[in-house]
């Protein structure tokens, strides 16, 4: 594959999916300047629903210290509220569920995931976050749920 296609292939996997997040807060944990970052994001297709993810940036610093240069940690951070009238738009009612928000943590191969999972037994819509790798998989994930109580669930 010529070199400016897979520019631009990076550039795609790299861009966030579905979702926009809003960066609501950025906490120094250390003097090397690393970070962690709290993003706010609303279900685009669940109105009244706003997801706060909590993740590790690193520094230049620390990248230059560490090497490791296009990767950022795994571990991230998930709560989920209502935030207003819940209105449940198209989704997947599926037991795979599906993406609510996607973004980079390396330059090509891993990838930071929400996804929404509808319980429709106990009328609750679930919300993972976790790492998705193309090499291998990561165990560190986190849970939210948003209980449905008289929310508008029609088609």
């Amino acid at each position: 594959m010529p070199p400016i296609r897979l520019t631009a292939l990076a550039l795609c996997l790299c861009a966030p999916f579905s979702a926009q997040s809003e960066e609501v807060g950025k906490i120094g944990v250390d003097w090397v300047g690393n970070d962690i970052i709290i993003e706010a994001i609303p279900d685009p297709e669940v109105a009244g629903v706003t997801c706060h993810i909590a993740y590790f940036d690193r520094s230049v610093i620390d990248r230059l210290s560490k090497g490791n240069w296009f990767e950022d940690p795994s571990n991230s951070s998930i709560a989920c509220r209502q935030t207003g009238p819940i209105k449940i738009g198209d989704i997947d009612r599926s037991d795979g569920g599906e993406d609510v928000f996607r973004t980079s943590r390396s330059i090509i191969l891993k990838s930071l995931r929400i996804k929404r999972i509808f319980d429709e037994t106990n009328q609750t819509l679930i919300y993972l976050a976790h790492t998705a790798e193309l090499s291998e998989g990561s165990a560190k994930m986190s849970m939210s749920t948003v209980p449905l109580y008289n929310a508008d669930i029609s088609d």
